[in-house]
């Protein structure tokens, strides 16, 4: 049964939530982050850039402890306060298309992660998991939630719901126009309530945060080693988490671009395909796909469908049934030569919020060959493939919401 319990969050006071908040550290380009940290001195990131104030790129444990130094001067300097009691976070986002997020903000069991309690559905990197559990370590906090969802709950609807007649706490719109909320809940009955209902669920499912996940069950373990007092209910034993029900994720596909054909001309390459699947030349018709193992090919000018044989395909599981990976073993591995998804400098990915016209105009402009578009992967698909403990090839969902860092931080 999960784990979830409520904790004391540090976060910042409601005259600057607006100001701290940020997107993740990587999702800025260099001329936005410079930006923010030239005109906005409450910005998160400059807790996760620290060297800006120098002047000085920085990294590995000189970055680590400017971050600690960053986060203690902004505590000091009162633009974060720690709540006195542990509560459970209702926070909901309403995106620029006017979707609606609902969900708690609480802290998820490390111990569920290794017990597959809290399942997994995407591989992570070795190297990554070691890097962030060293960041970890060093800063002791988390900034960002783990997004996890589970079953829809009656239950748990109403009490949000309910909760969330009231005026929150927090209410910001971002320059993405997003609209964030926040109530603060730390009724005791309450929050017993909550953490029953999530202790009746069998099951969590990681939908975004595999390598946050990771390290924080890495530092867990770490941190239990070294602790010879350990009795499992420090707070290095939990992480950070956002949980949302199955049917408020917004999952978008992340269609694939190749630079080059690995040496081929267009009509041999078409005739390799055409063993796998019936091609059908669309000519200029924007074609997108609508059905699973149906997918969209953008080549020198002109759109096709490709459809798989499913005679000449088997499927035994639920990893072989997904699209990614039917694209992977059937073209992008056998006749692109593309190995390795995650590190091959020859394929790229953009995800469906820029849709396929995104895809048209970078081959379009030389720097790809050929684009493949695909459908989202379900819940449903995501729920088989980590039940079945099998991993999606990388970038096979791009999942919302997207959360922002610095609005509630968990301590350890």
């Amino acid at each position: 049964m999960a784990k979830i319990i409520p904790f004391r969050a540090v976060r910042p006071t409601r005259d600057k939530v607006s100001l701290i908040a940020s997107r993740s550290f990587q999702s800025y380009t260099s001329h936005e982050l410079e930006s923010r940290l030239r005109d906005n001195p409450f910005s998160f990131l400059h807790i996760v850039n620290p060297g800006y104030r120098y002047h000085k790129a920085t990294s590995g444990e000189e970055r680590y402890n400017l971050v600690r130094n960053r986060y203690q001067e902004f505590k000091e300097d009162r633009y974060f306060e720690r709540d006195e009691n542990p509560s459970f976070y209702i926070y909901k986002i309403v995106n620029r298309d006017g979707y609606e997020f609902n969900g708690i903000v609480a802290a998820a069991s490390a111990q569920d992660y290794e017990d597959n309690v809290i399942k997994k559905h995407e591989n992570t990197l070795e190297y990554k998991e070691q890097l962030f559990e060293k960041y970890l370590k060093t800063v002791g906090f988390n900034a960002e939630p783990v997004l996890l969802t589970y079953p829809d709950n009656d239950a748990l609807a109403q009490i949000i719901k309910t909760l969330m007649s009231d005026r929150a706490e927090y209410e910001f719109t971002t320059t993405y126009r997003d609209t964030h909320y926040l109530w603060h809940v730390d009724d005791k009955e309450t929050v017993k309530r909550i953490s029953e209902l999530f202790g009746s669920m069998d099951s969590l499912y990681i939908a975004d945060g595999h390598h946050r996940s990771a390290s924080s069950y890495l530092l867990a373990k770490d941190l239990e080693a070294e602790n010879k007092n350990h009795t499992g209910n420090e707070a290095y034993n939990y992480f950070m988490s956002y949980l949302i029900p199955e049917s408020d994720l917004q999952i978008f596909e992340f269609n694939r671009m190749v630079k080059d054909l690995n040496g081929l001309s267009k009509e041999t390459f078409l005739i390799k395909l055409d063993a796998l699947f019936r091609i059908e030349n669309r000519g200029l018709e924007y074609y997108k796909p609508s059905k699973k193992h149906h997918f969209s090919m953008y080549l020198d000018g002109e759109f096709y469908s490709l459809y798989l044989r499913k005679n000449n395909y088997e499927i035994t599981n639920a990893l072989d049934a997904l699209d990614a990976q039917i694209l992977y073993l059937t073209i992008l591995k056998p006749i692109l030569g593309i190995e390795d998804l995650r590190n091959d400098q020859r394929i790229e990915y953009a995800h469906g919020r820029n849709d396929l016209a995104y895809v048209k105009m970078l081959v379009d402009s030389g720097q790809h060959q050929v684009g493949f578009g695909l459908i989202p992967v379900n819940i449903e698909e995501m729920k088989h493939i980590a039940d079945e403990g099998l991993k999606m090839p990388p970038k096979s969902t791009y999942i919302e919401p997207k959360l922002r860092s610095g609005v509630t931080i968990y301590e350890f």
